[in-house]
């Protein structure tokens, strides 16, 4: 009891602290993200077990360094061009191998790329939400709330479906817990709720709200898989410790990070 009441109190705090910097302005929604790039990319590498002084800082240098370019354009301070940038990120870890005696090509790439690939990209394509240019009358700070909302109610509902239905195991090699049915039950009350959601805010249409909520209940219950089986492989219960009741920061952001990329591409075509 005294955990569940831990874990409630600190995800409340947790969400009106985002909520607030999402919707005060972008450039304060651009330090919340770099806040979860620099934490995340640190448990990362504690995952990886690449948690000493040369590859953590090498690490956060890269993982930084890409957010930071990726947001300045998205926040309009640099042009489009600038994201050429980039490139060179998606290299440098190979020169970093091949000078590194100590470990292992693979896993200085699964490092690197998993928190470029996780961390970086993501958290900058939340700040392209804020753009007309990309999303038009969608582009709004709300864009970027009902992603995470989203993501919330699906764990919300996937969890006391799972509780009160739940018999068959979703991928019990990777997460014991989950079941198929807390799974169909996430999505289905997530569907309902966007879809109530998109009849009041006409800013938002119902092929859009639809469509990104089967997106992120999809992904997003992958992501959260995947990250189970980063910590199995690591031997770890957390991620971190840095947030009460729920662990780090990437077992809060599984979801988000690894849905947001569908979620943005899906908007965008649309």
């Amino acid at each position: 009891m005294k955990e569940l009441l831990v874990r409630s109190i600190s995800g409340l705090v947790l969400g009106i602290v985002m909520l607030f910097c999402v919707c005060f302005s972008p450039w304060t929604c651009a330090a919340l993200l770099l806040f979860v790039v620099g934490v995340g990319t640190f448990e990362m590498a504690r995952l990886q077990q690449m948690n000493t002084i040369p590859y953590l800082v090498v690490g956060e240098l890269f993982t930084i360094a890409a957010y930071v370019v990726a947001s300045l354009v998205a926040l309009g301070v640099l042009g489009q061009k600038w994201l050429l940038l980039e490139i060179p990120f998606f290299t440098l870890p190979f020169v970093f191998a091949l000078f590194s005696s100590q470990r292992d090509a693979k896993h200085i790439f699964a490092y690197v790329y998993g928190a470029l690939l996780y961390l970086s990209l993501p958290c900058a394509l939340m700040l392209f939400m804020y753009r007309k240019e990309c999303f038009g009358d969608l582009a709004r700070p709300g864009l970027i709330v009902l992603v995470f909302c989203l993501l919330w109610t699906n764990d919300i509902f996937a969890y006391l479906t799972g509780r009160l239905l739940g018999k068959h195991k979703l991928f019990e090699r990777i997460s014991p817990g989950k079941t198929i049915e807390g799974s169909l039950g996430g999505l289905l009350f997530t569907v309902i709720a966007v879809a109530i959601f998109s009849h009041y805010a006409d800013w938002l249409p119902y092929a859009a709200a639809i469509g990104s909520g089967i997106i992120a209940v999809v992904f997003g219950t992958l992501g959260d898989l995947c990250e189970s089986m980063l910590k199995r492989q690591a031997g770890v219960k957390d991620s971190g410790k840095l947030i009460p009741g729920h662990g780090g920061i990437l077992d809060r952001f599984d979801s988000v990070l690894f849905s947001v990329p569908f979620i943005f591409v899906y908007l965008l075509l649309l």
